[in-house]
């Protein structure tokens, strides 16, 4: 049963998230916290197979905590997927420059999804 770990301020999204994942058939443990830093210790302690990364949060930004959880050796291979909204020109390949392994734009489509994280789970760093 693969670990997923989601760090986001809005909590409407992560109470979408966790319904999504958890009533689809793969099986998903599901994790959340609700600021970088929180997300950060969390994923330190709890060694998620995959973090879902919010790019806009207020205490810090996605692709700062993505940078901050590269840097710790038992994470360094766990993929890192950004969920955002942020979706102008160029934030795709930001995401991607800063360390993220995937991106997926905001709004998700609810039957994709859990699709989607089960590819990238089985394409693991």
């Amino acid at each position: 049963m693969a670990k997923i770990l989601y760090i986001d301020d809005n909590d409407d999204n992560r109470l979408l998230v966790r319904r999504v994942l958890l009533a689809s058939d793969y099986g998903f443990q599901f994790e959340e916290a609700n600021t970088a830093h929180a997300g950060i210790e969390l994923a330190r302690r709890s060694l998620p197979d995959l973090i879902l990364m919010d790019i806009s949060m207020p205490d810090m930004d996605g692709l700062t905590a993505t940078a901050f959880i590269r840097d710790i050796p038992q994470l360094h291979d766990v993929p890192i997927v950004a969920l955002t909204a942020n979706a102008m020109q160029g934030d795709r390949e930001r995401t991607l420059n800063a360390g993220c392994d995937g991106y997926i734009r905001k709004p998700i489509d609810v039957d994709r999804f859990p699709d989607e994280i089960h590819a990238y789970l089985r394409s693991r760093r």
